[in-house]
């Protein structure tokens, strides 16, 4: 019998040739092809960290890091919005009661986007809120049939507080009501699709709100224990590792093709270029062996049911940082050696550089964290909301 991985790559494997095929369309129009985006939801890819009880594949987070690492290896932007939906319908699902989420994920073309950033606001209504804001970077929302999205709430007219800061909650919104804002007019990553989001005092029953910050997940696997925070940062690593993969890849075959300019020999025969693709695949490898160390650690523990310490998050943050930095130095070493082809639209390269750098540039895998990660380190309590 296959294993998860097995099935999972097996599937990408059948869907190369689709993804393939959208990606010119995808940058020309700044989404992905709902051919594309349908193709993973009908193969069950969105779903792989749904919990089994609700027709997800419950997977493994380093099973979950390679199939967005396999499809982001073909294109950045289609990997970059098969890693959100995974994340926004993984964790949604493990915070819904089943009665009330199960008869959307019956569906198996379900599509959802979401934003985890408090920008809109939560007035408490009869019977549930009522919800106005505008979200950033909603990628994949072309495609998708709900919006995930976190306020602030409010009680007549009021922000509400607990000890803790402001008070937030996440509310599902029907696409038919919501209106993109034509935003994302970018060079990185500018397939996925990740526009503005507004929504005008759209009413959400209270069945549909969830505060994934303060409650208990309604799901009881592992993978529904692992910190949130901890699992938004280390799917984002899949992308940063398949695109430098992709990078890789790419060089060789130009390595072995091209003659540069004044010369008889190939690319690959000069010490540049064999130093440069060594380095590459150096980085790439210890990055990512380091990130998949630091999920293990925590997975092991929660498996066990104990709590992860403050400083295995605060490692496993650091891994997933510097991945995402690392691996933006591997593509650089690649592009810098291959010369002026690297600036040609029609070589990979120049996609996998532009595409790398705005997975650096996430806050989830930023350095800007790394000051907390050195206060843990030292005995000290982060300032980071992260971990």
């Amino acid at each position: 019998m296959p294993t998860e991985i097995e099935m999972l790559s097996h599937s990408i494997k059948a869907l190369r040739p689709v993804i393939e095929n959208g990606i010119d369309k995808a940058e020309q129009q700044r989404h992905l092809t709902a051919v594309v985006s349908e193709a993973m939801a009908q193969a069950g890819l969105y779903r792989i960290a749904v919990p089994a009880s609700l027709h997800g594949l419950e997977a493994h987070p380093i099973n979950q890091i390679k199939t967005i690492e396999a499809v982001s290896e073909i294109h950045g932007s289609t990997g970059w919005n098969l890693m959100i939906g995974i994340e926004v319908m993984g964790i949604l699902a493990a915070f819904y009661e089943r009665n009330i989420i199960e008869p959307l994920y019956l569906n198996p073309g379900l599509i959802i986007s979401g934003s985890v950033n408090p920008l809109g606001k939560a007035e408490k209504i009869s019977g549930g809120y009522q919800i106005s804001g505008q979200w950033p970077f909603a990628s994949g929302i072309h495609n998708a049939q709900y919006f995930w999205c976190q306020s602030i709430v409010h009680e007549n007219d009021k922000r509400l507080k607990d000890e803790k800061g402001y008070v937030f909650c996440e509310s599902l919104i029907p696409a038919d009501q919501l209106e993109i804002i034509d935003t994302w007019n970018v060079s990185g990553m500018r397939g996925s699709g990740s526009h503005d989001v507004r929504v005008e005092r759209v009413f959400v029953p209270d069945d549909f709100i969830c505060r994934m910050q303060t409650q208990t997940p309604t799901a009881s696997g592992p993978l529904y224990q692992m910190p949130i925070y901890s699992r938004l940062a280390y799917n984002k690593v899949g992308v940063a590792t398949g695109i430098a993969m992709n990078a890789i890849t790419s060089f060789v075959e130009l390595a072995t093709q091209k003659k540069p300019r004044g010369s008889a020999n190939l690319l690959r025969d000069r010490v540049e270029a064999q130093n440069a693709v060594a380095d590459a695949q150096r980085i790439l490898g210890s990055a990512r062996s380091y990130v998949f160390e630091r999920v293990t650690d925590l997975w092991d523990t929660v498996e066990k049911g104990a709590v992860p310490t403050d400083r295995q998050k605060a490692l496993l943050q650091l891994a997933c940082s510097g991945a995402a930095n690392e691996t933006v130095k591997a593509v650089e070493k690649l592009v810098s050696a291959a010369g002026v082809n690297a600036n040609f639209v029609a070589n990979p390269l120049e996609r996998c550089m532009r595409d790398i750098l705005v997975v650096r540039q996430h806050i989830m895998v930023s350095p800007q964290h790394n000051p907390a990660v050195g206060r843990v380190l030292l005995g000290m309590k982060s300032d980071s909301v992260l971990f």
